[in-house]
């Protein structure tokens, strides 16, 4: 009788925590409150600000700010028009740019976004910057990070529920935040995105760089080139990503969806 009424408490959590994802519709299961999980993640992301100062000035800081404000923007309008504006309930969008070679950039819950300089060069304009942005404000938008953390949790302080564990156990969810994003001590013990949602991340970022009047036609391109850059030094951004010859077929069929979304600013 006893695991009977466990059982049932559990399902009633798990169907009170899901949501579809926007764009693909697909249901998902969020057992961290993303409020918390939006404040404990502002935590990592003003530390790793302190170690790594954001680029203030020039014209690549100028261009991750517009591309940014455009994108998030767009975004914004999509959740707007489907009635899904909730997603990004205490949003604050932010896009930095700081001084590392790395070929990277991520998102964090709550809009906050860094771009790692030496992605620039494979991005080359703001077409390609987009193309970025997009898929990195998809993953913040679709609620990925809540998934990814929300499964480690449960591994790492198995048994006791997801909202106590960042209560009750401040420290050990801080740590799991961290080396789910990447940063601080911990950012050799990076959690992975799945496929399915970087594949999501995909489709909904054409969607959003279309939006802002980007040609979501360019992002296969993009995406061509940071598989050419890969060899011993695979971009972070490519680690966990669909293999090039799929992503590139997935992109090329979300085309003609994306495109109706697209008009030239």
């Amino acid at each position: 009788m006893r695991s009977l009424l466990l059982l049932a408490l559990c399902g009633i959590v798990v169907f009170s925590a899901c949501t579809k994802v926007p764009v693909t519709g697909r249901r998902q299961v969020n057992l961290l409150p993303e409020s918390t999980l939006i404040a404990s993640s502002l935590t990592s992301y003003q530390e790793f600000l302190k170690e790594n100062k954001p680029i203030r000035s020039g014209k690549d800081y100028d261009q991750v700010k517009r591309v940014g404000a455009r994108i998030a923007a767009a975004a914004n309008q999509y959740l707007k028009d489907h009635k899904q504006l909730k997603r990004v309930k205490n949003f604050k969008w932010e896009f930095n740019l700081v001084d590392e070679a790395a070929a990277n950039a991520w998102a964090m819950p709550g809009g906050k976004v860094v771009v790692y300089k030496g992605i620039l060069p494979i991005t080359k304009d703001e077409t390609g910057l987009a193309v970025v942005l997009g898929h990195e404000v998809a993953h913040a938008i679709a609620r990925h990070g809540n998934e990814r953390v929300s499964q480690q949790l449960g591994l790492t302080l198995g048994g006791i529920g997801l909202s106590a564990a960042a209560r009750n156990k401040p420290q050990e969810t801080q740590d799991v935040i961290n080396a789910a994003y990447g940063i601080g001590s911990n950012a050799g013990l990076l959690l992975p995105f799945s496929r399915k949602h970087e594949s999501e991340a995909d489709k909904m970022g054409l969607i959003f760089m279309a939006m802002a009047g980007y040609d979501p036609s360019h992002a296969p391109a993009f995406w061509s080139r940071m598989n050419q850059k890969g060899g011993a030094d695979v971009p972070e951004l490519l680690s966990t990503h669909p293999s090039h010859g799929t992503r590139i077929k997935d992109l090329n069929e979300f085309l003609p969806t994306a495109r109706k979304y697209y008009k030239a600013k």
